[in-house]
């Protein structure tokens, strides 16, 4: 028997709002496959990897009309999982950037230094510039930069890199996958 998610559940389980889920509906990005007997929007697999699409093209900057037509003429899953993880290794790599600066300031507030007007303006910038979504062409770019070094690599190379991601997130206790689904929550654009 196939899966079924009621829109509640399927909000609980990705992070994505009912309020959002009903939106989608309405413009016809994401109508659910089939209705409960009760007339519940029920959510199928297929549902669930358009779902995907949707989120990730709009993690990419895309508003819902630009999104519409990128869904009408679909990109292929695994350049969207290359597009989705280059701009995910873009905010980490500017998320490091922005916590060693926080670090510099607070090392230096705890010394009683005030941080000069350039180190805010320093911290502004970076902090804008992780929370702002990247444009397509960031995003191809990013892309065409992680497959060229992907390329160099051997395939024991990969699967050694990706062990090491597997047993990053295992070893993540309840409290920090739920913090790190948060995050990915908050960085979601407004639908």
């Amino acid at each position: 028997m196939a899966q079924f998610w009621r829109v509640g559940d399927l909000a609980r389980a990705t992070g994505v709002t009912v309020r959002a889920l009903h939106h989608y509906d309405q413009l016809g990005l994401l109508v659910p496959s089939t209705r409960t007997s009760g007339g519940h929007r029920a959510y199928t697999g297929d549902d669930v990897r358009r779902l995907h699409h949707i989120v990730a093209l709009r993690g990419f900057g895309l508003g819902l009309a630009e999104v519409q037509a990128a869904l009408d003429d679909p990109v292929g899953l695994p350049e969207l999982v290359e597009r989705q993880l280059a701009v995910a290794e873009e905010r980490v790599r500017a998320a490091r950037r922005l916590r060693h600066r926080l670090l510099h300031v607070r090392a230096g507030l705890r010394e009683l230094t005030e941080p000069s007007t350039a180190e805010f303006v320093a911290l502004i910038e970076e902090t804008v510039t992780m929370n702002q979504p990247l444009t397509p062409e960031q995003v191809a770019k990013l892309t065409a930069e992680r497959q060229a070094m992907m390329a160099q690599l051997t395939p024991e190379q990969i699967e050694q890199m990706n062990q090491r991601r597997r047993d990053a997130v295992a070893a993540l206790s309840p409290a920090e996958l739920d913090e790190m689904r948060q995050r990915r929550r908050e960085m979601m654009p407004p639908s």
